[in-house]
């Protein structure tokens, strides 16, 4: 039995296996290896999928759905015909399609899935497409970032060692990923994206100012007519890839419109949308610590990359960053191809690492004494953090007398708890005595698989509550994985290796000169920040740093000469900022809860 990847496109839908030491596109039964995520009702209640739900899409718009994508981990219902369907429904006949087509041509039964998403789904968008996996019938253990697979693809590939700047730009989403790859590691630095910006947003623009072009409003347009405006907009938009110009014309209440696009017009009309790009894509570099000149490679994913427009105002925006283009639709199903191998541990693959990072910053809410309804969000792990990964954080009571602490546990980036997504909701009780004398601990354990696991343990007690937050995995994976991230669940102030550099950095004050004693002071603010912060990358990067720098400080001979200190002045080139990396803060930062 066979492991596939599939990419579960907005548009559309591709899959792939590793065989023979390469990875191999699956043909679907029209012989074209793109699936069109379309689905639709016939007329004896059948469902129908791939092209010919695509045309029907224009001959019967009430029985069929597209960009069904958009709308996942939600409630929000597809009504073909007199059926309702979740979105997760309308994926995993895609999905089923898919498997189906390659059991036909790899001639065996498919056992399991590797499916992509978008970098920027939420919890929630990630268990619903895990859920279109088993109502399609097949087992989806993994789910994988599609920037994440694009970049695998392009170092497996390539075997450059570089700084990825993965441009993924669908029909119905966008994500930006920073991606360092060296040996067999490929490493994400950041992601950034958003799920509601894609190619079929300019196929609405397109549209709208045919309409107003010709003096005609939406209301006077029948949903068939709008449909077959949007697809002659896609396919105007298609021919604007080859040609300077190109034509679009409908037929509206029986009378012919008929107008010119070209490249510049659609950038003038689409001011907006890439306004939208360029904010995800600086949004990416500043949590990645990158500028634009630091990146090597830009990789271009997604059929709506190859939109000439688009690759003009990269190249605007990079002005030197040479492209990878290729076949951008293929990219993200290579990629997975490519892990179906790691997970069946080919020879050809078996070494490599994929690291993954927490696209969004998980924490809980917070008393506000300004306004008691109005909750803040206190962010545990940060967006970006590298996973698995294992941070706390001690939390307080408000009242006098306080004998219950409500926990809600939280997911978004925003500053007031209620417009995050609240994941769970926990509740501990605790002694009742004065404000701010009781307290908890309040730990998140997350790893690449979705699992994240809270721990509440109240101070004065030691009495621990533990909750399990899972992508719906079987019981045995879950205890599997737990025993996993058992080890996580270490403070990195108690890791050995951190007290050790912690002593020399003590022991090293007491012997220096006078004047050297800032210096290591310094050094001792940093990394004590730096490890009640709980980031690993930047605590090893940082202990790197240190080893270098302690090696010229404890050989200092005073009879041989005054040293200078280089690795002191370079640290900037280690990745720090001495402004901000010893700064020392001096005011309460207790955080009270409820």
């Amino acid at each position: 039995m066979a492991v596939i990847g599939i990419d579960l496109g907005t548009t559309n839908s591709l899959g792939a296996v590793f065989r023979d030491g390469q990875v191999e596109l699956i043909p679907n039964r029209f012989g074209s290896y793109l699936t069109p995520s379309v689905v639709s009702l016939g007329e004896g209640g059948e469902i129908l999928v791939g092209e010919v739900a695509k045309e029907r899409l224009v001959t019967h718009p009430k029985q069929s759905a597209a960009s069904f994508k958009k709308d996942m981990g939600t409630k929000k219902a597809k009504v073909l015909g007199n059926k309702k369907f979740l979105p997760e429904e309308l994926s995993s006949f895609v999905i089923r399609s898919i498997v189906e087509d390659a059991e036909l041509y790899l001639k065996e039964e498919i056992e399991e899935a590797i499916i992509s998403v978008p970098a920027y789904f939420h919890d929630k968008q990630r268990v619903a497409t895990k859920q279109a996996g088993t109502l399609a019938g097949v087992t989806v253990k993994r789910i994988i970032n599609e920037p994440s697979a694009a970049a695998l693809a392009s170092y497996f590939h390539a075997q450059q060692e570089q700084i990825y700047l993965i441009f993924d730009f669908g029909g119905g989403t966008f994500d930006i990923s920073i991606v360092e790859c060296f040996d067999t590691m490929v490493e994400i630095l950041s992601v950034s994206g958003d799920n509601h910006l894609g190619g079929d947003d300019f196929h609405e623009i397109m549209v709208e100012a045919f309409l107003a072009e010709h003096g005609l409003i939406r209301n006077a347009v029948t949903d068939k007519e709008y449909a077959v405006l949007l697809r002659r907009a896609e396919i105007c938009k298609q021919r604007l890839t080859a040609e300077t110009a190109a034509r679009m014309s409908a037929v509206i209440a029986g009378r012919t419109y008929q107008s010119e696009f070209t490249n510049r017009r659609l950038m003038d009309e689409s001011a907006v949308i890439l306004g939208k790009i360029k904010k995800v894509m600086g949004r990416a570099l500043e949590d990645s610590g990158l500028a634009m000149r630091d990146i090597d490679v830009v990789v271009m994913v997604g059929g709506s990359s190859k939109m000439p427009l688009i690759q003009s105002y990269l190249r605007h925006l990079f002005q030197q960053a040479p492209f990878v283009v290729g076949n951008c639709d293929e990219m993200v199903v290579r990629g997975l191809g490519i892990l179906c191998a790691v997970k069946e541990r080919d020879e050809a693959v078996r070494d490599y690492v994929l690291t993954d990072i927490c696209p969004f910053t998980l924490g809980t809410s917070v008393f506000n004494r300004a306004d008691a309804e109005n909750c803040y969000m206190a962010p545990i792990i940060e967006r970006n953090t590298v996973l698995p990964c294992s941070k706390v954080r001690r939390f307080y009571t408000v009242f006098d007398n306080q004998t219950k602490i409500d926990i809600s546990i939280l997911q978004g980036e925003h500053p007031y708890a209620d417009d995050n997504l609240c994941l769970e909701k926990m509740c501990i009780r605790v002694p009742g005595k004065k404000s701010g004398e009781e307290s908890v601990d309040l730990r998140f354990t997350y790893d690449i698989n979705g699992i994240l696991i809270v721990d509440i343990t109240v101070v004065s007690t030691g009495k621990t509550v533990s909750r399990v937050i899972s992508q719906d995995m079987d019981e045995r994976e879950i205890e599997y994985r737990m025993r996993e991230l058992e080890r996580l669940k270490v403070h990195p102030k108690d890791i050995s290796e951190n007290r050790l550099m912690l002593e020399r950095l003590k022991s090293l004050y007491e012997e220096v000169p006078t004047y050297m004693r800032e210096q290591v002071r310094d050094f001792i603010v940093c990394f004590d920040r730096l490890l009640s912060e709980q980031n690993p990358r930047q605590i090893q990067k940082y202990l790197e740093f240190l080893e270098q720098t302690l090696e010229q400080y404890e050989s200092y001979d005073p009879f041989e000469h005054r040293m200078e200190f280089d690795a002191y002045n370079d640290a900037d080139d280690a990745g720090w900022d001495e402004d901000d990396a010893f700064e020392v803060k001096e005011e309460d930062d207790r955080v009270w809860t409820s």
